[in-house]
């Protein structure tokens, strides 16, 4: 086990999806994992694995923030080997043609700064998702008839941020959605030599202000984890 992680060797599977909420990932696990087990509930950060498919899969929380994520993802990968990581989350959208619902697929991801931006020091890196993961969620998601968009998205840190100006640069620059994850679990991936793939689901609307009441975030949220199995698999 590690710090942050109680499960013991060989108790992760290669492929990890990653909700930030812990209950969430306790509720996924019980919908779509086959003989799921708890394998780690560290600072009450849960973790479990099961199969799908008769394929092994963990589902383990990340927490908030790109902090958060880069401590289990790199401990996930480096001491457990995972070598697929998908974050499944939400997104508040940031363009009109986004609706609610809809999936985004996070294809490279523009912040401000992230855990990781004192290892590049001058240098400005590019968070990017892994093509053939990428290229099998848009083809999950079409063959279960989603909403699906492809593209850059804003991942910050601060959830209450009043900052209009930057909101309105971003959405002029045709990024589709802010998140608090996907960049920095790029990072971690691309660094460690695994792959990763966020797949988010639009909760609220940021030009609208439209937002999803818990029961529809929840009926939504099983569309996203079937998406991200397939690809995991496709």
């Amino acid at each position: 086990m590690t710090i942050h992680i109680g499960a013991e060797k060989g108790q992760i599977a290669e492929t990890v999806l990653m909700p930030g909420d812990p209950l969430r990932a306790k509720w996924a696990a019980a919908r779509f994992l086959d003989e799921a087990v708890c394998v780690s509930q560290t600072r009450g950060m849960l973790g479990f694995t099961g199969t799908w498919r008769g394929q092994r899969v963990s589902i383990h929380g990340s927490g908030m923030g790109m902090a958060s994520m880069a401590i289990y993802a790199t401990e996930l990968i480096r001491d457990y080997g995972a070598r697929r990581i998908i974050r499944v989350g939400s997104a508040g959208a940031m363009q009109p043609q986004v609706r609610l619902r809809d999936i985004v697929l996070a294809q490279a991801c523009s912040t401000i700064s992230t855990p990781s931006a004192p290892i590049f020091r001058e240098a400005r890196f590019a968070p990017c998702a892994d093509f053939d993961l990428l290229r099998a969620a848009h083809d999950a998601a079409l063959v279960r008839g989603a909403r699906v968009h492809v593209g850059n998205v804003f991942t910050t840190d601060a959830f209450y941020d009043d900052r209009p100006d930057l909101t309105e640069i971003l959405t002029r620059h045709n990024v589709l959605s802010v998140e608090m994850e996907a960049a920095e679990l790029y990072t971690v991936a691309a660094r460690l030599g695994a792959r990763a793939l966020a797949v988010l689901t639009v909760s609220d609307h940021l030009q609208t202000g439209e937002a999803l009441d818990p029961a529809a975030r929840e009926q939504s949220f099983d569309q996203m984890f079937e998406i991200a199995l397939a690809a995991a698999f496709g």
